[in-house]
């Protein structure tokens, strides 16, 4: 099947919750190709708008170029359609590049471009760094606003007039004057995706501000309630909404907290709890503690 186009792809990303697989891997850390596609299967059989293939969940930071590459021809591969399939562009403005091209010649239907790596820049450093990005594609790209490359609403205008295939602004900010501003003054040319870590804790307040849907690491071992909060979430449900956050996020929230880095470690671990063999992180990258697992186990119970 061909990749949808870029006008497809906004369509589609923007109807329904988003997640990040994890990357599965062996006990001696080497990419394990057989559980990741048996997770890619088991994700895109439920009713998901797009799944980001190596990104941050996924341990996107900790692969190199060729396992990246190979970890999106498989997505590609195993997902055959179902699912909008979207590749990270990474790093410096070259190496983005490269990944974008990697990434349209495996067949990914768009891209996520994430964060230069450790270097800080000005906004007109930014523009131009995300407007080559989209000018080496014919992809939907979707820039992914965080850490060094917070972008303003004034630099968001600038990029989405400048790239017709720029098609999404992902917030990883939460500033809500900072996103009010951006809705103001570019509305829906862009759709608006909610990228804060466990998006699900600021969903509904982001809804007023145009992110229409956001990416759900926790759909990666608990689907079902994923998809549940986000029905919630769009129907505006807000006593549904806090009874979830009280029942679960909340809680796990708090045993994600425990320590640095376990925001991919429990998500791992959740999948362990439900039988579905996560696997370990790689370094800097800590497992879960088997204190922390057990209460991890003990609060997926609760909604089982």
């Amino acid at each position: 099947m061909a990749p949808l186009n870029p006008t497809e792809l906004a369509t589609t990303v923007k109807s329904g919750l988003l997640s990040f697989p994890v990357t599965h891997f062996t006990p001696t850390l080497e990419f394990d190709e057989k559980r990741y596609r048996e997770h890619l299967a088991w994700q895109s059989s439920f009713d998901v708008a797009g799944l980001f293939a190596g990104g941050g969940t996924g341990e996107g930071f900790s692969l190199t170029t060729r396992e990246l590459d190979s970890i999106v021809r498989v997505a590609v591969d195993e997902i055959a359609g179902r699912v909008p399939v979207i590749a990270p562009a990474t790093g410096g403005t070259f190496s983005a590049i490269e990944h974008a091209r990697a990434a349209e010649a495996a067949g990914a239907d768009g891209i996520l471009l994430m964060p230069p790596y450790l270097t800080e820049a000005d906004q007109a450093g930014l523009i131009e760094h995300v407007s080559a990005v989209c000018a080496s594609t014919s992809l939907g790209v979707i820039v992914y606003s965080r850490a060094n490359a917070v972008l303003t609403d004034l630099s968001v205008d600038i990029l989405a007039g400048r790239n017709a295939n720029l098609i999404g602004f992902k917030d990883g900010i939460g500033n809500i004057e900072q996103m009010s501003r951006i809705y103001a003054r570019v509305g829906d040319r862009l759709i608006y995706i909610g990228g804060l870590p466990t998006a699900e804790t600021f969903a509904l307040p982001l809804l007023q501000l145009g992110v229409s849907t956001y990416s759900s690491a926790m759909f990666n071992f608990v689907p079902e309630f994923a998809l549940g909060f986000y029905k919630a979430v769009i129907a505006q449900d807000r006593t549904a909404v806090y009874e979830k956050l009280n029942d679960f996020v909340i809680p796990y929230l708090d045993i994600r907290d425990r320590v640095k880095g376990y925001g991919v470690s429990i998500i791992k671990a959740g999948l362990d709890c439900v039988g579905r063999d996560g696997g370990p992180v790689r370094p800097p990258l800590q497992n879960l503690t088997e204190a922390d697992r057990a209460d991890l186990a003990t609060l997926i119970k609760r909604i089982s």
